[in-house]
C-alpha cells in the first residue's frame, strides 16, 4: 500500500514574460511601503531601475550580495536594513541574492518578493546556506520562504551559454534527489520528473541560440518545478557535498552542482533503481548518471572540481568533512567510498557505472 506525507508552499508564483512590470502591484500587495532593493555589484544599474520603477515604496539598494551567503555580508545588509526601516526585501538576480535575502527575513521575518534571473530554484525554498569562518550550514524555517516570486523570462535572456547550463545542472539536482528523497510522495514526483525533463530538452538548445525564447521558457518553468521540488522533500547527499565543497573551498555553487551530481547518482544508483529509470527517462537516456555527465558534456558545464579550483590534497578533507553529520541517503555514507566519488569528480571521469 502506498503511503506519504505532502506539504503544499504558500509561495505566489507570477509567471511569464515583462511579469518584472508587475514588481509595484506584488510589492503593494504584501503592504510594503519602504522595500530594501537587494542585488550582487555587476546588477546595480539593474537595481536602480528597480528602485524608480517602485518609487516611494523603496527605500534603498544594498548591491553586496555575494556567493555563499557569509554572515559577515549579511551583517552589513542588516546595518542598511535597520538604518533605512525596511519593512520588507526585494532581491532580484542569482542564488547569491535570493540567499542574502532569505538570510535577512530569517533574522527579521520581513516579507520577501525575488526575482530570480538565473535558474537556481532556491527561491522556492524555505532553507537558505550561510558560510561563518570557511563553513557552510543549512538553516530552515518557515520565516526563509519568499512570499512572491516573479519570474520573467526577459531576465534569463542575457546569460550565457556556459552560465545557463550550470545553473539549468544545479536545479536539475534538486529534481533528481527529490526522486529518492525519504519523503517522496508522487505529486513531488511527477513535478521532478517534468522539471528535469524540460531542462534537459531546454539546455542544449540555449547553447545553439542563447536568444531562443521558447528554449528560455521551458528552462525557466522547469527551474521553477526543481525549486519547488527542493522545498518540498529533504536533500541527500548531492547537495551536501555541494554545500560543503563550495563553502570550505569557495567553490562556484551552480558549477560545483554540475562537476558533482552525475557521481552522486551513480553512488546511489543501487539504492533506488525506480528512481533511476525515472531520471533516465526524463534526459532521455539509458542511464541516468551518465546522462546527466553527457548532458554536462553537450551543454558546456563543468565536470571537473580541478577546474574550479579545487586541489587534489583537499580531497581527503573533503571527504572527511562529508561523512560528518551527513544528510540522510538512500546509499549509506562511507568514507572510501565518498573519497572515491569526489576523487572522479575532481578529476572529471566519467560516473562509475
Amino acid at each position: 500500500m502506498r503511503s506519504f506525507t505532502y506539504q503544499a508552499s504558500p509561495v505566489r508564483v507570477v509567471f511569464g514574460a515583462g511579469t518584472l512590470s508587475r514588481l509595484p502591484g506584488e510589492v503593494e500587495r504584501l503592504g510594503m511601503s519602504r522595500a530594501l532593493v537587494l542585488t550582487t555589484g555587476n546588477r546595480q544599474q539593474q537595481a536602480s531601475q528597480i528602485a524608480a520603477m517602485l518609487g516611494d515604496r523603496c527605500a534603498g539598494v544594498f548591491a553586496g550580495a555575494v556567493m555563499h551567503t557569509p554572515v559577515e555580508v549579511t551583517g552589513r545588509a542588516m546595518v542598511r536594513v535597520n538604518e533605512l526601516k525596511a519593512d520588507g526585501v526585494v532581491a532580484i538576480g542569482g542564488g547569491s541574492t535570493t540567499g542574502l535575502g532569505k538570510a535577512i527575513a530569517f533574522r527579521t521575518d520581513l516579507p520577501q518578493v525575488v526575482v530570480p534571473s538565473s535558474y537556481a530554484g532556491s527561491e522556492m525554498t524555505a532553507v537558505f546556506g550561510e558560510t561563518r569562518d570557511g563553513v557552510k550550514t543549512t538553516q530552515s524555517s518557515p520565516r526563509i520562504l519568499p512570499e512572491t516570486v516573479i519570474y520573467d523570462v526577459e531576465l534569463t535572456m542575457t546569460m550565457s551559454a556556459p552560465l545557463s547550463a550550470m545553473s539549468g545542472l544545479n536545479a536539475i539536482a534538486h529534481a533528481v534527489e527529490a526522486l529518492y528523497a525519504r519523503e517522496q510522495n508522487p505529486l513531488v514526483s511527477l513535478m521532478a520528473e517534468e522539471g528535469i525533463r524540460s531542462l534537459a530538452r531546454a539546455l542544449p538548445k540555449i547553447k545553439t541560440d542563447t536568444a531562443d525564447v521558447e528554449a528560455r521558457t521551458e528552462a525557466l518553468y522547469g527551474a521553477w518545478l526543481c525549486g519547488s521540488c527542493l522545498n518540498a522533500v529533504g536533500m541527500s547527499l548531492h547537495n551536501k557535498l555541494c554545500h560543503l565543497l563550495g563553502g570550505t573551498f569557495n567553490l562556484p555553487h551552480a558549477d560545483t552542482h554540475s562537476a558533482v551530481l552525475p557521481h552522486a547518482v551513480a553512488y546511489n544508483a543501487s539504492a533506488d533503481k525506480q528512481a533511476m529509470a525515472r531520471i533516465a527517462r526524463a534526459l532521455g537516456a539509458a542511464d541516468a548518471a551518465a546522462g546527466l555527465f553527457a548532458l554536462a558534456k553537450e551543454t558546456g558545464a563543468h565536470r571537473s572540481l580541478q577546474q574550479l579550483g579545487m586541489r587534489e590534497d583537499e580531497i581527503d578533507r573533503a571527504a572527511d568533512l562529508a561523512v560528518q553529520d551527513p544528510y540522510w541517503n538512500p546509499q549509506p555514507v562511507e568514507r572510501h567510498a565518498i573519497r572515491a566519488l569526489i576523487a572522479r569528480a575532481w578529476a572529471g571521469a566519467a560516473p562509475l557505472g
